[in-house]
């Protein structure tokens, strides 16, 4: 049975220094002329995981793309407010954006398995930022697989094609390339929205283990998911005028129990979304 872990955000939120790994301040997002994302101030403690809620449209994901600047690559996105990370605006011209990105890594809703061995696809990000060694890359590997507890899975089968893998291995390993580069915060969008629930359960205890090292923060439309492993939430809807906005942000209990807007407590309940 998966435990979710307290957290009193209380204490955490006091001694902001060094406790909160990213924050946004009045952050705004447009694609071209459509605004998408207004005035989104929150603030994330390290090691710790941050669900973000809410109905589809409503920008969740293009939120999280934000973190480790992926929507750059899309023409006419325009980001307003900041973004800190470690108390660092990541949007700021001398920002490395392929440094931050190592930093932080991402998971998307289905396994992006790369065609090629369970093993290359591991040891792909580190040879892209410099690592050669055979040996290097082999202990990268194995300690990458053992986090996702996948080393005794596969550590004799490393040379298998890892599209041949199930589904749920599939976004387990891939979890496990993330974490190949030694990333500080994972992002996760709906990455268990394609998993059996056995899968799922894995992976889900699995975030749990890793909130011991990382900070993570997921997109999930599941709410019992966020109930069970998340400290905090962000519950996000659409305006009047048609832009999504944090609604409440709070520990993930105290929302759940006692939503302080009844748009949250309508959307958790099934009511709307």
């Amino acid at each position: 049975m998966i435990e979710r872990r307290a957290m009193n955000m209380n204490d955490t939120l006091s001694e902001q220094g060094g406790r909160i790994k990213l924050s946004t301040e009045a952050l705004g997002m447009y694609y071209g002329a459509h605004h998408a994302l207004m005035d989104v101030t929150i603030r994330i403690p390290e090691c710790s995981i941050t669900a973000i809620i809410g109905p589809s449209g409503c920008g969740k994901s293009s939120l999280l793309r934000l973190f480790n600047r992926m929507n750059d690559t899309i023409p006419g996105v325009r980001v307003e407010g900041s973004i800190l990370i470690d108390n660092l605006p990541i949007y700021d011209k001398s920002t490395d954006v392929p440094t931050l990105r190592k930093k932080v890594g991402m998971v998307f809703q289905k396994p992006n398995v790369f065609p090629m061995s369970i093993y290359e696809n591991i040891a792909l990000g580190p040879k892209s930022h410099g690592v050669s060694h055979k040996h290097q890359l082999d202990v990268i590997v194995e300690k990458s697989l053992t986090q996702v507890a996948m080393w005794d899975e596969v550590k004799d089968d490393l040379g298998k094609p890892a599209p041949e893998l199930s589904t749920g291995q599939q976004q387990r390993m891939c979890i496990a390339r993330a974490l190949s580069v030694e990333p500080e915060i994972i992002l996760m969008d709906e990455s268990c929205s394609a998993l059996d629930p056995e899968s799922t359960m894995k992976v889900e205890e699995l975030m749990l283990d890793l909130a011991k090292q990382f900070t993570i923060v997921i997109v999930t439309h599941n709410m019992e998911q966020a109930l069970r492993v998340s400290d905090m939430s962000a519950f996000i809807m659409i305006n009047d005028d048609k832009v999504g906005t944090v609604v409440e942000y709070a520990p993930t209990i105290e929302m759940f129990s006692n939503p302080k807007d009844k748009r949250t407590e309508d959307y958790i309940t099934g009511r709307f979304g």
